[in-house]
């Protein structure tokens, strides 16, 4: 059977301030952070869930958050010197670190770089400071040019900039012109999604007023063919690359891969030596987690996925990749036989969502257009 690949996800959920679109596990960082304290809880989280995953390579590594820029490049480096010590980890894997724009020094950024740290994402969100400041940014225009600016003179040639449209009273004009500044940054890669409201947060609560559906729609288009015309080609719903430049670690979750989690709220996915597929959770709370996690008990639970979970799961994740999958894919993803999905994607497949070429399956142009269509047919 062929290996599954493995990622590691490293959740730091302080930031400067909670915006209110925000779903995130993340708190605002009223005091100093307890950087110390919180890696040892890190490394100690690992430890304990090496005996998961021992003898199995990472392919990537994400520290996400939060704002993991809140923290040192010498707390960044004891970390991932940390992870060395641990796990072996190729020369040349992909380290992603998260990053506001409201953080950026070009010393500090520099000093990233140095400690491994390979590709950036920078959570630009909009470059019009009317926006920035309905979104509750730190941050304004002129700060996210030089963020972009600091993250090429410190050596990341691979960093994305996380882009959103569908803000409250945007119009297409300052959609395309937020898309435009973006590209004129030269990222290697750009996310740009759509602003959703989320529960448990500000704007569930109190709603702002958004772009109407025939508006968004139009924005969509237009955006989509402005990062084309740029060089700058969809893989997923949301991410956009230049040539060699996706991103690995995202891939490998849409592609139903295994990852670890750890940090006060990661969760992960670990397919274990008999074949059944398990889903965790750490504490929330970077008190509690680190309370616990200094005890060697960092999951706050645990869930082992049936099968119907691990074929939705499997569908919500590979239709959202502009690729298409085949029987042995899907098979080594979930430990399944092919049967236990088929009935479903001929359903799929008839009503004109999905296709079969050859023994590869992928999304229609109304699929993708209708991904959620796509999904519910697998509940």
């Amino acid at each position: 059977m062929t290996p599954i690949p493995l990622s590691l996800y490293i959740h730091i959920p302080w930031c400067v301030k909670k915006c209110p679109y925000c779903d995130f596990n993340s708190h605002e960082a009223r005091q100093e952070v307890p950087e110390a304290q919180y890696i040892k809880a890190l490394l100690t989280d690992l430890e304990s869930e090496l005996p998961h995953i021992w003898g199995r390579p990472l392919e990537s590594i994400f520290i996400g958050g939060g704002t993991p820029s809140l923290f040192s490049a010498e707390g960044i480096d004891k970390l991932l010197c940390g992870l060395r010590e641990r796990l072996p980890l190729r020369p040349t894997m992909e380290i992603t670190m998260e990053a506001n724009p409201g953080t950026f020094e070009q010393e500090r950024f520099s000093a990233y770089r140095q400690t491994g740290i390979n590709r950036l994402s920078i959570g630009v969100q909009s470059f019009n400071d009317q926006h920035l400041k309905a979104l509750g940014r730190i941050h304004n225009s002129d700060e996210a040019q030089k963020a972009a600016k600091i993250a090429t003179k410190a050596g990341f040639d691979n960093f994305n900039l996380d882009l959103m449209f569908g803000l409250p009273k945007q119009s297409i004009k300052q959609a395309l012109d937020d898309l435009q500044q973006a590209i004129n940054c030269q990222p290697s890669h750009i996310s740009w999604y759509q602003l959703t409201i989320e529960e448990n947060t500000l704007f569930h609560h109190a709603p702002p007023i958004l772009p109407k559906d025939d508006l968004l729609w139009e924005m969509q288009q237009q955006g989509q063919a402005l990062l084309a015309q740029a060089g700058y080609t969809q893989y997923e719903v949301s991410a956009y690359a230049q040539k060699n430049k996706r991103c690995q670690h995202n891939i490998n979750y849409w592609q139903f891969g295994d990852y670890l989690g750890i940090g006060a709220g990661a969760h992960g996915k670990l397919t274990m030596p008999d074949g059944s597929v398990t889903r965790h959770n750490k504490y929330r709370h970077p008190e509690k987690y680190m309370q616990n996690a200094l005890q060697g008990e960092p999951r706050s639970n645990e869930k082992l996925l049936h099968e119907n979970d691990l074929c939705f799961e499997y569908i919500l994740n590979i239709v959202r990749l502009k690729q298409s999958f085949t029987k042995e894919d899907f098979e080594a993803r979930t430990r399944l036989p092919f049967t236990s999905i088929e009935a479903k994607l001929n359903k799929t497949i008839g009503d004109g969502l999905m296709k079969v070429t050859e023994g590869r399956y992928a999304t229609t142009k109304k699929g993708w257009a209708f991904l959620n269509d796509v999904m519910e047919q697998f509940l």
